[in-house]
């Protein structure tokens, strides 16, 4: 089975997560996609940054109804700070029938080289590029790399730092969540 992991602290996780991700499983040869949870870091602890377990949560519950999506939280027991390339490793160790595969953003495309062992990255894995509108066309040196692949997925807008703005204006967020993370978010009174 071919795995796409699409990392994120998605605080919160939004319907925009959700549309990319279908889209991956849908319109890919990814069979299915696994929303990585990133753990707060214990060195950079921000006040707008949800629990650990109450984003994971969230992620559950918007993936719950997607036959093809799932939530994973595989880095919160592994030593923080950490790299994907160690989590690729864990993975790979402990389910070794599975292939599994990146989903990153064209910005992130952009920074990739500066990540750690990227290059092992590459050389083990496929990554899955979706767009970015406020990044236009800009070209990278992993354009024509073989293990990148290019995903016409929708243009998606919406970002998590908007919505927790909005509800602390008291803004109705309603429609920009999966309605299962709205009611938990409204049922708990988070970014208020």
């Amino acid at each position: 089975m071919k795995i796409g992991l699409y990392f994120g602290t998605f605080n919160p996780i939004h319907i925009g997560h959700l549309i990319i991700a279908n889209h991956m499983a849908e319109h890919s040869d990814l069979d299915q996609i696994w929303f990585v949870v990133t753990p707060q870091s214990p060195f950079k602890v921000k006040a707008s940054m949800l629990d650990n377990h109450d984003r994971f949560e969230m992620v559950y519950r918007a993936t719950a109804d997607y036959p093809k999506l799932r939530a994973n939280d595989i880095e919160f027991g592994m030593p923080q700070p950490n790299y994907t390339i160690n989590t690729l490793a864990y993975l790979q160790e402990k389910f070794p029938m599975h292939e599994f595969a990146l989903i990153m953003g064209e910005d992130n495309l952009k920074s990739l080289h500066k990540w750690k062992n990227y290059e092992l990255i590459l050389a083990n894995h496929h990554i899955y590029v979706y767009p970015r509108l406020s990044e236009g066309s800009v070209e990278t040196q992993f354009d024509q790399h073989p293990k990148i692949h290019q995903v016409s997925a929708p243009i998606m807008e919406l970002s998590s730092t908007f919505i927790r703005q909005s509800i602390k204006e008291g803004k109705n967020v309603k429609p920009m969540l999966p309605e299962h993370v709205w009611e938990y978010l409204d049922e708990m009174n988070f970014y208020r």
